[in-house]
C-alpha cells in the first residue's frame, strides 16, 4: 500500500525477487480473498507471533509457533497491496493509512513477546521497538516531503528480517536451550547483539535525518539567504500511500 506520486525505491536483497513471487501468488488466489482480510491475517499472525515468543519459556517448542506466525505475517502483509493492484481495485490513502498503523502494531506485538521470552531482556526488545518505529516515521515523513518512499536504510528490510528471526528460532529451538544459566547466557548474548542493531539504527536515522535537513534546507533557504542553486518548486504529494 502506498502512495499515488510517491515513487517507491525498494533496495532489499529480496525485493525483486519477492515482488515476483507476490504476484504469482495475488493471481492465483480466489476472488473471495480481499485486500482487508489479508490485513486482518497479518496482524492477527504478529500478535500470535507475540504471544508464542512469551510462552516460549514454557516450551521450546513455542519457538516453531513463532515461526510459523512470522511466516502467516509475511503472508497476509505483504500480499494484501499486491493484490489490490493486480486488481486494480488500489485505494491510496485507506491502504497508506491502514498499512502503516498494522505494521506500527505488529512490530510492537512482536517486540513485546520477544521480550517477554527468555532469551531477550524486555527493555532491549522495547528499546529495539522504539528506533525501529522512529525509522519508520521518518521514511513516511520522506514520502510526504520528497515524493519518494524510500523504505530501506540498507540491504535488510522486513522480510529479511523475519527470515533472521525464524534462523534464530530454529537455532534456539534445535539446541535445546537449558533453563536457568543457559537461559541467562542466551540472554545475554541476544542483549549485546539487540542492542547493537538498535544503536547501528540510531546511527543510520542520524545520518539520513542530516542529510534530508541539508536537501531541504536548499530547497527551502532561509528568508534573506541565498540559495547555493537553483531548487525547484516545492511540491507536497497529494498522496503517500504504499498503493
Amino acid at each position: 500500500m502506498g502512495s499515488s506520486d510517491a515513487t517507491r525505491e525498494l533496495t532489499f536483497l529480496l525485493a525483486e525477487p519477492e515482488r515476483r513471487l507476490l504476484r504469482k501468488i495475488a493471481v492465483r488466489l480466489p476472488a473471495w480473498v480481499t485486500s482487508d482480510q489479508l490485513t486482518a491475517v497479518g496482524v492477527l499472525a504478529a500478535t500470535g507471533a507475540g504471544v508464542a515468543y512469551a510462552l516460549s519459556g514454557l516450551h521450546a517448542g513455542w519457538l516453531w509457533v513463532a515461526s510459523a506466525m512470522l511466516v502467516l505475517n509475511w503472508f497476509g502483509d505483504s500480499l494484501d497491496g499486491t493484490l489490490a493492484r493486480v486488481r486494480f481495485a488500489e485505494r491510496p490513502r485507506y491502504g497508506y493509512y491502514l498499512d502503516h498503523i498494522v505494521d506500527a502494531f505488529a512490530t510492537a506485538a512482536i517486540g513485546v513477546g520477544r521480550g517477554l521470552s527468555p532469551f531477550v531482556s524486555l527493555g532491549v526488545a522495547l528499546g529495539l521497538v522504539v528506533v525501529y518505529l522512529a525509522l519508520s516515521i521518518n521514511v513516511y515523513l520522506e514520502s510526504a516531503v520528497f515524493g519518494a518512499f524510500r523504505l530501506g536504510y540498507g540491504r535488510l528490510g522486513p522480510t529479511e528480517v523475519r527470515l533472521i528471526l525464524i534462523a534464530v528460532n530454529a537455532g534456539l529451538a534445535l539446541h535445546g536451550y537449558i533453563p536457568g544459566l543457559g537461559a541467562m547466557r542466551i540472554r545475554l548474548v541476544a542483549d549485546t547483539v539487540f542492542a547493537a542493531a538498535a544503536l547501528a539504527m540510531l546511527a543510520m536515522l542520524t545520518v539520513r535525518f542530516a542529510r534530508d535537513l541539508r536537501h531541504l534546507a536548499q530547497l527551502e533557504p532561509a528568508r534573506g539567504a541565498r540559495p547555493e542553486r537553483t531548487a525547484a518548486p516545492f511540491e507536497t504529494p497529494r498522496d503517500t500511500s504504499l498503493g
